[in-house]
């Protein structure tokens, strides 16, 4: 606990959350925001869905009224494309508010969710948050998740177990088969949390179908995917979760009555029929995808192998380096504190921010390559 004065009586302050790290806006964009080129939040360079964005404007006039509070229109679009049922889909306040809930609903103090240890850190922190326990089982070699070992720190007190596909922030995937062995092999007190924010980047021809898992009718399996990253809405706060109608149902219950807005219910709509946008940011990805890898591979750099609309590389004191970047224009995420050391995670940005950023890069390399040599 906190200290207080001996004048008033203490609040009683939770030590699970006074133990987190404070939440604090990078001031790399807010203390020079028109000089600061963002690479650190895997937004879509290409900006928001067109239709989305004529759809919000035709709607903003009803934002008088409370929005649906069970995003019916939505979660019944969202049904149709993946083949199942509305009842089991969820929509949240982002994915970020679904995992939130997941952590509510499924950990008690001194449960334990199982994650690797260099993935989303958002696991970590709501783990954290309710009194769990964060079992961190470390990355393979190549930074894919070692699927066996996450299996083998499962124990009678394991509630959640997460696996991010692609993962964040390393960008590496685990292909099918390796996933159906061990979705058969998690037992059956264990929800698996599925993260695929990233999935419509996928490239690997044998990218695991999930949801078939719960056309099949496993309970223990939830699916997490976002609007924020291919359709561009990273503003509006958009996510949706697939899976049994129980575990949705579950999860209403512990929901905000209201927890996903009007314009982004509306926008999430017609982004997910804007097909030409969606290509035009698959397309974007591949290509700023091809030119990092061959730049940083000109500069002696070796890359992780990506399938997202980002890519991580070792540097070194990754932290440091991304000040140096930062004193150049360009925000990056170090991503050391996320479990993968050494290295710096950068968006994609138009092809000019990306050209520009590696011409930073080349810079702050070959500065401290000077001084080295002092």
């Amino acid at each position: 606990m906190v200290g207080c004065s001996l004048e008033w009586k203490c609040m009683q302050f939770k030590d699970s959350i006074l133990q987190l790290p404070v939440y604090k806006p990078s001031n790399l964009t807010a203390t020079q925001p028109g000089s600061m080129v963002k690479l650190s939040s895997n937004e879509n360079a290409l900006g928001p869905s067109p239709r989305a964005l004529a759809a919000m404007q035709a709607a903003i006039g009803l934002c008088h009224s409370y929005p649906d509070s069970s995003a019916l229109a939505l979660r019944v679009a969202l049904a149709n494309r993946v083949g199942l049922s509305p009842n089991r889909v969820i929509c949240g306040n982002g994915s970020d508010e679904l995992i939130m809930l997941l952590s509510l609903g499924f950990l008690s103090e001194g449960d334990e969710a199982v994650m690797a240890a260099g993935t989303f850190i958002s696991y970590l922190l709501r783990t954290r948050e309710m009194g769990g326990t964060a079992v961190q089982v470390p990355l393979r070699p190549d930074y894919t998740h070692n699927l066996p070992a996450m299996l083998a720190a499962i124990t009678s007190r394991t509630r959640l177990l997460y696996v991010c596909n692609p993962n964040n922030p390393t960008g590496t995937s685990v292909g099918a088969d390796e996933i159906s062995a061990f979705l058969a092999a998690v037992p059956d007190h264990v929800l698996v949390v599925m993260d695929e924010a990233y999935v419509e980047y996928a490239i690997r021809p044998d990218f695991p179908d999930t949801v078939a898992a719960l056309r099949a009718g496993r309970k223990n399996l939830i699916i997490l995917r976002t609007f924020a990253k291919i359709h561009g809405l990273a503003g509006l706060r958009l996510g949706y979760g697939l899976a049994h109608p129980e575990v949705i149902e579950y999860l209403h219950r512990a929901r905000p009555v209201f927890n996903v807005n009007t314009l982004a219910q509306v926008g999430g709509l017609a982004a997910l029929d804007d097909e030409e946008h969606i290509a035009r940011t698959r397309a974007h990805a591949q290509r700023s995808r091809a030119f990092f890898e061959h730049e940083l591979g000109m500069l002696g750099l070796q890359p992780i192998a990506s399938e997202t609309n980002f890519i991580a590389v070792y540097v070194g004191d990754d932290g440091a380096i991304a000040e140096e970047l930062r004193q150049q224009g360009y925000a990056v995420m170090p991503i050391s504190g996320w479990g993968v050391s050494g290295c710096i995670r950068i968006s994609f940005g138009t092809m000019e921010q990306n050209a520009g950023f590696m011409a930073a890069l080349r810079y702050v390399l070959e500065q401290r390559s000077v001084l080295t040599s002092i």
